[in-house]
């Protein structure tokens, strides 16, 4: 029976170290995870020992588990992951079966028998999916490659959770028929399959369609807890793991039209019982253990972590996936689960591991969970050396350009990076208006249907010099990058820019605090979705209360302007005029500075003939910070003026001699 008073003092206990954790933390620029395990490192039995009932904790984290797979199953769907069904069958596999072999090659080397070497390979091949997909979510690349190769991966370990635990009797040689576990699991899955088409196709969706006829809140919010934590009993009672059972809600309810409103009602809760988790898992630190054998202890974290980014950066590789995005998944999946810990427990009952390689195995875990944030958030920067060395073509999958040159006749073209709904409908429209075009896009299979189709498209990682260079960047008119990366465009529009300064770049992002970063590296032109978003909602509701057309464009452009212009410097006249020349590839806009000593200082406009004689049109005068536009034959040119432009190559070449040289 719990007591009240202790089960609060331990509470208090919690949130307070946390609190001063976290404060700290955010001082030195420490990821919040971190900060949880600290806190639970201090509370716990090995620490001060402030914490009487841990197993309150324990139970607070697992409800934290649930909340935080069942909001990330509510931004998949199963379109999503039957796209994915590369990565979850055959990279899942090579992951788990490679961790598994080598790990219990080593295991077996170092002297464990047999069994207790395979049930190590079974306890170091599993990650934990609630940190990395934790973090990739704080970072906004939950929608990324890399993120997407991670949570395959992760999905297909959970998936295999249920066989390990079947298998642990047989291995320990207690004599159980094989084929009762083969049963057992057979029906497991399959009443599991049953269940979401129950719910998928007829259960949910009446339900979901009832409740918010009702226009309750706290109904809707009852009935989303119930929804998840039903879904999530019913899968473990099965066999299968809480965190899976918990995604698979969230998948459920993202097939509904109202997983806006339960992914917003759920995130209070995921944000609270998530710490505890954090917290749980630092408890189980035992920095005694670390003192006593910290060079064993040292090599193994530092084994375990390159055995297993080694291993899954070649899985992804196995799956075609490009070389960076290999690298960065593989670096997320160099940590081991949480998974980890339940399936010791199974197995201590089978005695395949004493009590001190519990404690040592279990030190090493959790210290690769601590250490996990800041290998992905390194990860970028080690994926940028790896990408940069001289390796064998077989290893740069998506770095380097396909044989051959697509954009080799293209002059003033679009270049498009990323091919998912906005590469797709920018694409279209391209094609529509008649602009050259080439699309990069890092899904093989989606490339190889859409090379089927006729389309300008090829597979390779735009972050890389030499694919932006396949595409024709040097001759590039625009710049669209669409994609879900937000470092991967960073790293896109530098590398860019600095091929072709001339390129219009474009980007399209998530948050507006990405706005100044992007715009520092050399965008020029930014789209944030969650303002775009927005600015839609209003047009949209303006157009309910039957506004005029011309008011709704005007409040949206005011509104736009208004909102962007507290994140960025207003643009260049060159890079507003350059917009002409976009749809006029044959012209060039140019800016002439008149020297001292030049003969067009001092005189009228229409005294140069700039027109008739040169075939040049003058659309704007920058004179000091003031912008004249679309001067008149009167106006007087001064020493100093910087004279903008437009005109074909070889005539502005005449003009600016003249101007700069003299000669009038």
């Amino acid at each position: 029976m719990i007591q009240v008073d202790a089960f609060l003092f331990d509470i208090l206990i919690v949130l307070g170290l946390s609190i001063l954790v976290l404060f700290l933390g955010n001082k030195f620029r420490v990821p919040g995870i971190v900060g949880f395990i600290l806190a639970g490192m201090l509370a716990g039995p090995y620490g001060l020992g402030l914490i009487q009932d841990q197993e309150i904790i324990r139970f607070l984290s697992e409800i934290g588990v649930i909340f935080l797979l069942f909001s990330i199953g509510m931004q998949f769907s199963f379109r999503t992951l039957y796209q994915m069904k590369k990565i979850v069958l055959l990279g899942g596999a090579l992951q788990v079966g490679l961790t598994i072999l080598a790990a219990a090659a080593l295991a077996y080397w170092m002297g464990f028998p047999l069994p207790s070497a395979i049930f190590l390979g079974f306890l170091i091949c599993h990650t934990s999916t609630t940190i990395t997909l934790r973090v990739f979510q704080d970072r906004g690349e939950l929608d990324s490659p890399h993120s997407r190769t991670t949570l395959g991966i992760s999905l297909f370990q959970d998936l295999m959770s249920v066989p390990m635990i079947l298998i642990l009797p047989i291995l320990s040689g207690q004599g159980i028929r094989p084929g009762e576990y083969a049963i057992t699991l057979e029906v497991a899955l399959v009443a599991a399959l049953v269940l979401v088409l129950v719910l998928l196709f007829y259960l949910l969706p009446r339900l979901m369609d009832t409740i918010t006829r009702t226009r309750s809140q706290e109904l809707f919010l009852l009935t989303i807890l119930f929804v998840c934590l039903a879904i999530t009993w019913i899968t473990s009672s099965i066999g299968l793991s809480l965190a899976l059972g918990a995604f698979l809600a969230g998948l459920l309810l993202a097939e509904t039209p109202y997983f806006h409103q339960a992914f917003a009602t759920i995130m209070p809760f995921r944000d609270i019982f998530t710490s505890f988790f954090f917290i749980s898992i630092g408890m189980l630190l035992n920095a005694h253990i670390l003192i006593t054998h910290p060079l064993l202890i040292l090599a193994l974290i530092a084994g375990a972590i390159v055995l297993k980014a080694v291993i899954a950066g070649f899985s992804s590789l196995a799956i075609r996936q490009s070389l960076r995005t290999s690298v960065l998944a593989g670096l997320a999946l160099a940590n081991i689960g949480e998974f980890s810990f339940v399936l010791i427990l199974a197995g201590i009952e089978f005695g395949f591991l004493n009590e001190l390689s519990i404690q040592v195995f279990l030190t090493v875990a959790v210290w690769t969970m601590a250490i996990s944030p800041f290998l992905i958030s390194a990860g970028p920067r080690i994926s940028d050396r790896i990408c940069a060395l001289p390796l064998p073509r077989a290893l740069r999958v998506g770095s380097e350009p396909p044989p051959g040159s697509i954009a080799q006749t293209l002059r003033d073209h679009l270049i498009i990076v990323g091919y998912g709904p906005n590469g797709r409908n920018l694409a279209r429209v391209a094609e529509m208006e008649g602009i050259p075009y080439i699309v990069i896009d890092m899904n093989p299979d989606t490339v190889a249907e859409e090379r089927k189709k006729g389309q300008p498209i090829f597979f390779g990682d735009a972050a890389n010099p030499s694919i932006l260079h396949h595409a024709g960047i040097e001759h590039a008119r625009i710049l669209a990058i669409v994609t879900n990366d937000p470092f991967s465009s960073r790293t896109i529009t530098a590398t860019a820019r600095k091929i072709n300064p001339g390129v219009h770049i474009l980007i399209r992002t998530r948050f507006l605090r990405e706005i100044d970063q992007l715009q520092e590296i050399g965008a020029d032109e930014v789209i944030v979705d969650e303002f775009e978003t927005s600015i839609e909602v209003i047009s949209r509701v303006m157009r309910k209360y039957l506004a005029p057309r011309m008011a709704i464009d005007r409040a949206t452009s005011r509104i736009r302007g208004d909102m962007y212009k507290l994140f960025r410097q207003p643009p260049s006249v060159q890079g507003v005029l350059s917009e002409i020349a976009i749809r006029l590839p044959q012209v060039e806009i140019q800016t002439l500075e008149v020297v001292q000593g030049s003969p067009a200082a001092g005189k009228k406009l229409k005294d140069l003939r700039v027109r008739t004689e040169y075939g040049v049109s003058v659309i704007a005068v920058e004179r000091g910070e003031e912008v004249i536009p679309n001067p008149d034959g009167e106006f007087l040119i001064f020493e100093g003026d910087h004279i903008i432009v437009i005109g074909k190559p070889a005539q502005l070449a005449t003009f600016a001699s003249l101007i700069e040289r003299g000669g009038l």
